[in-house]
Order: C-alpha cells, then sequence, then structure tokens
C-alpha cells in the first residue's frame, strides 16, 4: 500500500510531526511505501473561494499544492496530523484541506488515520478538532476512518517521545 502522511505542524520535529515519523516507521517495517509531506516546508496559499477550479479541475494559484494533490488522489492510506492550537486544527491543515477542492472527488476510497496533539491531556477536548477533519473526509467519496492516535499532555517540542503514544503509532503504521 501507499501511505502518505500530511504533517500540518509549523514546526518540524514538532510532537505532531515526531508522532508522524513514528507512523512512517511502522509502515515501513510492515513492507508498506510511505511519504511525508511537510506542509510547514511548503508554499501554499489559502483558497481564494474563486471557483474556478470548478470549471477546469486545477486551481489558479501556482504553488505546491498542484504536486500533493496527484500524491493524495495516489495514496491508499492518508494521515492527517495536527498539532491543536485552541482546540482547532492547525491553520496550514486547514489551507491544505481547502486546497483539495479542485480534485476532492478523485480521492476516494481512501482509508484515514488522525493524529492530533496537545497539551491537554483530555482526549475529549480533541473533538473539535476531530470533527474539523472528519467534516473533510465526509466530503470524500468512500473515505473510511481507521483510528485516531492522540497525542495528549504534550506541549513542548519533544514532550511526545516520553509518552506511550510514540508506540501507539508505530503499532498503528505496522498493523495497516
Amino acid at each position: 500500500m501507499k501511505v502518505l502522511v500530511i504533517s500540518g505542524s509549523p514546526r518540524i520535529g514538532g510532537n505532531s510531526d515526531v508522532l508522524c515519523d513514528q507512523f512512517l516507521l511502522g509502515a515501513k517495517a510492515a513492507g508498506h511505501e510511505t511519504e511525508k509531506i511537510q506542509l510547514g516546508k511548503k508554499n501554499l496559499m489559502p483558497c481564494l473561494g474563486c471557483e474556478a477550479c470548478a470549471k477546469t479541475g486545477k486551481c489558479i494559484q501556482k504553488d505546491d499544492m498542484e504536486e500533493m494533490l496527484d500524491k493524495l488522489v495516489g495514496a491508499d492510506v492518508i494521515v492527517l496530523a495536527t498539532p491543536v492550537y485552541f482546540y482547532c486544527m492547525d491553520a496550514q491543515l486547514k489551507m491544505f484541506i481547502d486546497r483539495s477542492l479542485p480534485r476532492y472527488q478523485q480521492i476516494k476510497d481512501k482509508k484515514f488515520y488522525f493524529i492530533v496533539t496537545a497539551a491537554d491531556t483530555s482526549h475529549q477536548a480533541m473533538e473539535a478538532t476531530l470533527e474539523g477533519m472528519r467534516g473533510y473526509t465526509a466530503c470524500l467519496p468512500g473515505a473510511e476512518e481507521l483510528g485516531v492516535i492522540y497525542g495528549t499532555g504534550a506541549w513542548k517540542k519533544g514532550e511526545i517521545q516520553n509518552l506511550p503514544v510514540m508506540e501507539e503509532a508505530y503499532a498503528a503504521g505496522k498493523n495497516l
């Protein structure tokens, strides 16, 4: 299978980004083809709401999104990962989701994992963030949620490495 991880964190090597790496290590160990896109390293502009893509199937903006859309369409499993800021997904992941509009109907029959990290220790507190992510996948034909990896109780960069969720992320990737 082709496993594509979308790391929304603007902080390369941050807690959600580290969990992405653990997931990918597990998926590689299981023999899957893997790739990670770090949105913090991409040139990505917000959707203009111009609806030009409705006619052409392509966005009028010239940035890194077109290449990323090709990868989304070609993946079997997609992991969406975000740090939780004020109980929402971060701006980078939200921009990415909005910009998938030109080809969202082609992002079909995909399996999804969600990775969320936050200082808050409550899984319940992550529900608002997860509802935004689930709202996206509800619009994708045949999308199936495989699970959520909660990296809660980690605020400062690197704190996630001391938590049991590291093994959970690895196991989720390995058990695809």
